[in-house]
């Protein structure tokens, strides 16, 4: 063998060896991006090394606002969504939205490239926007599991999670009328992880439990049990829980109602009732979605940026206050920061800040979530 060949030879040798090192599996999340596009050390992974601190894009996020905001408010993490397109609250079939895949996949390239962890969530779209997804009743159970995980999850995974090197799928969100169900979420998890090595999680929607309401209890106690939080990785809650009544609250009043919610006497134990999902399933917790509207009354109803509120009886007309806001996120804060089995907390809404967008963070709300695992 001449000199020259003997040296092509082991040129190729030392690529593929270099190849076999990088590309451990080129089909599966992470290994790529811990060497080339990842913060060394930041990458999701089960041992948690690292806290997430998150945000959640709105469906219509702009990508340089999206960038920014993960510099503004100091983020590790991005939950993007892709848009599922659903005829109304009966379907049990659906579509990915073309236009949202492509701009997903245009956002996650820039988050790589900036060393930015990536949770990918198929997004209901219930005649085209109008309809929540927490009112989904598919007709047909069966059809709707079939084609949810295959007309989404493998299509997201083919198109994205893995070419990508997604660190993170969430397989459903906030499906109040659909999380019963829960062997077919159990074999939907099995399905994902056949095609997908990334963390898998599932987010819950939030619940109430009252002293005084036997049903409510025995309600959360069935959410506990349901098997299907022993497949993820992590579990994800969507942490709206309704604490005061009052329209405008201090930091001490509103740290208190996460232990001992007011609104209509419920004395709901919030904070104990999530370490609940740890110590029954072992399993870390994350806030999700965790968003208040930039308003008075923002404790009230959390999930709920109406300009007018209903408490029983009374009506409340809210104003836009930025630090009733803060004090919401600073009392979460405060409760769960610290604790060990709390994995982080994704803020609900970034990527698109117009004066329609009531639960992007004001000023206030945006020196508490940058005061969140800021250790140095």
């Amino acid at each position: 063998m001449s000199k020259f060949r003997k040296i092509g030879v082991l040129f190729v040798i030392v690529i593929l060896i270099a190849g076999v090192i990088c590309y451990k599996n080129p089909t599966a999340r992470g290994y790529i991006n811990d060497k080339v596009n990842k913060l060394e050390g930041k990458t999701l992974n089960k041992e948690f090394k690292s806290k997430i601190k998150s945000g959640n894009l709105s469906t219509d996020y702009n990508i340089e606002q999206a960038l920014s905001d993960v510099d503004k408010f100091k983020l590790n993490t991005v939950n993007v969504p892709v848009v599922v397109d659903i005829k109304d609250l009966k379907s049990d079939t659906m579509k990915v939205n073309g236009d949202s895949e492509e701009k997903a996949i245009t956002l996650i390239k820039k988050l790589n490239k900036k060393g930015i962890n990536v949770i990918l969530e198929p997004y209901p779209w219930i005649a085209n926007g109008s309809l929540e997804e927490t009112s989904w009743k598919p007709k047909s159970i069966n059809s709707f599991f079939s084609n949810w995980k295959n007309l989404v999850l493998k299509k997201l995974i083919d198109d994205i999670a893995v070419p990508y090197h997604v660190d993170a799928m969430n397989v459903a969100s906030n499906y109040v009328c659909i999380e019963y169900a829960q062997n077919y979420w159990c074999d939907t998890i099995d399905f994902v992880r056949k095609y997908y090595k990334g963390l898998v999680t599932y987010r819950t929607p939030y619940w109430y439990t009252a002293a005084w309401d036997k049903k409510t209890q025995e309600d959360y106690n069935k959410k506990l049990n349901n098997k299907l939080f022993s497949k993820v990785d992590f579990i994800s809650i969507s942490a709206y829980f309704e604490l005061t009544d009052r329209e405008t609250n201090s930091v001490d009043e509103l740290s208190n109602a996460i232990n001992k919610t007011e609104i209509y006497y419920r004395n709901q134990n919030v904070k104990q009732e999530i370490k609940n999902f740890y110590d029954k399933w072992k399993k870390p917790i994350f806030f999700g979605e965790l968003g208040f509207p930039r308003q008075t009354g923002a404790s009230i109803q959390p999930w709920n940026p109406a300009s007018v509120k209903v408490l029983a009886d009374k009506k409340i007309t809210v104003k836009e206050n930025g630090q009733e806001q803060a004090n919401c996120f600073e009392a979460y804060r405060r409760n769960f920061e610290y604790e060990k089995w709390f994995l982080g907390f994704s803020i609900f809404a970034v990527g698109e800040h117009s004066s329609s967008k009531m639960y992007y963070p004001s000023s206030e709300s945006t020196k508490v979530i940058k005061q969140w695992y800021n250790y140095k």
